[in-house]
């Protein structure tokens, strides 16, 4: 049920060691993994080589401060740069909402991604790890760009991963760093940070990932390690049946609960299917905790493996293409205007 984190650009035979386990059921990439669009094509080639399908590979790739390849791909604009835009043309917005999310995707799935964990349904209230990677501030306009964002990344052959669950961006903490509680009750959620969230759900998402954020007047687990926020209210309340993902173990906000095994440990126990073991450094740590676990069943994990993708060369060799990253792009000229 792992996905882990590999420390270079190339697999080392650790890292095949690594892939090969049972417990191991993808990998992320960071750009610490990144030189060049050829180089990182042949990395995720490699790594296809260590497993048979399903076996995820993931990166964040949302733009703006968190896109993790660059040279050779779009550089796209932070999802905040379309909320903007949505004040002055909504129709425009939702638009350019759905070819970020499509160029983004298809860029992706043509290098062998399978999931960017995108999009980000937070709201844009202060969160200083979420800031200019939200849409907006009000619910309504985050679910309208939200819903054009899952359907974009759905052209492109990708699943969808609403994050973070139940909402990051009202709170001042940034959970890589540091503890972060929201005090308000499930009500006051379910009126705003939720809205988009259930929205999405809705419309069909195929993977949620949870927050290291604790809301005491709900559980006082945090949400990510909470069986009433994916059991009571994701699962049951909001009739979520895709897979539930943990933010990464290696966070500050997730020490409260212990150790690596800990953490595991109580990941599982509240309903997360994968968990996000980021850093190289708590892999093999992360591997003895998670031995002789249930796996992710093989047919749940093959709902989030991209469909058949497109050569790069044959993504390019499209007009259409062109015409979406000039308007996306021209986001970030506005806003310096």
């Amino acid at each position: 049920m792992l996905i882990i984190g590999i420390p270079g650009k190339t697999l080392t035979p650790s890292d095949r060691d690594w892939l090969g386990r049972p417990e191991v059921s993808g990998v992320i990439l960071f750009s610490r993994n990144f030189e060049s669009r050829t180089q990182v094509a042949d990395l995720i080639e490699a790594v296809r080589a260590c497993r048979p399908d399903p076996f995820l590979v993931c990166v964040d790739q949302e733009g703006g401060p968190v896109q993790r390849f660059r040279d050779g791909f779009t550089r796209l604009p932070a999802l905040a740069r379309i909320g903007e835009a949505y004040a002055r043309d909504r129709a425009l917005a939702v638009a350019l909402a759905e070819e970020h999310a499509w160029l983004m995707a298809s860029e992706m799935r043509a290098i062998g991604v399978d999931i960017s964990f995108a999009p980000v349904a937070d709201l844009a209230r202060g969160n200083r790890a979420i800031g200019e990677r939200a849409f907006h501030a009000d619910p309504a306009v985050v679910s309208d760009l939200l819903l054009a964002y899952l359907r974009g990344m759905r052209i492109a052959g990708m699943a969808a991963t609403l994050k973070h669950f139940p909402g990051h961006g009202s709170v001042a903490e940034d959970t890589h760093f540091d503890a972060a509680v929201d005090p308000r009750t499930l009500e006051e959620l379910l009126q705003t940070d939720l809205v988009p969230f259930a929205d999405a759900i809705e419309a069909g998402a195929e993977a949620v990932m949870l927050a290291h954020v604790t809301y005491p007047a709900v559980d006082a687990l945090a949400a990510g390690f909470s069986p009433v926020w994916i059991g009571d209210v994701l699962r049951d309340r909001l009739g979520f049946r895709g897979l539930v993902i943990g933010d990464d173990i290696g966070m500050a906000a997730a020490e409260g609960v212990g150790g690596i095994a800990a953490r595991i440990a109580a990941h599982r126990r509240a309903g997360c299917d994968l968990i996000l073991a980021c850093n190289p450094s708590i892999v093999p740590e992360s591997l003895a905790a998670a031995e002789g676990l249930d796996a992710c069943p093989a047919d749940r994990l093959a709902t989030l493996c991209g469909a058949a993708p497109q050569a790069w060369d044959a993504l390019v060799d499209n007009p259409q293409r062109d015409t979406f990253i000039a308007r996306v792009t021209a986001l970030d000229a506005t806003a310096r205007a």
